[in-house]
């Protein structure tokens, strides 16, 4: 391996453990969608973990990766209503990744300070 690539390696693999640009947390608590067809296929979904950018929902049913969901959730007081993507699909968990669009400014600073209030 010459300088250069393994340098370039180094940099993948630091880029890669740092991709997340928002501290996750183990949160678990029940998400509800807003779309009652979202909300009838979901069955009945709760957070695995939560960050101020997203979260890991368990839920029976599959999505596609990219579709637009729309989530109403209650987080140690707060209350949220929150736009995301789906961003990946772990079918044989029954798992889902949602990442956050479109957050006020107002739901970012409310959603960092649930995220610390996990940390204690």
């Amino acid at each position: 391996m010459t300088m250069k690539t393994a340098e370039a390696a180094e940099m993948s693999a630091v880029a890669g453990a740092n991709r997340r640009a928002y501290e996750r947390v183990t949160a678990t608590f029940d998400v509800r969608f807003q779309d009652p067809e979202d909300a009838a296929r979901a069955l009945r979904a709760y957070s695995l973990n939560l960050s101020a950018g997203g979260l890991c929902l368990r839920t029976r049913r599959s999505y596609d990766v990219g579709a637009h969901v729309r989530l109403q959730m209650t987080v140690s007081g707060e209350d949220f209503d929150l736009e995301g993507i789906i961003s990946w699909v772990r079918d044989d968990a029954e798992a889902i990744g949602v990442r956050f669009v479109g957050v006020s400014e107002e739901d970012q600073v409310r959603l960092q300070r649930v995220v610390a209030s996990f940390k204690r």
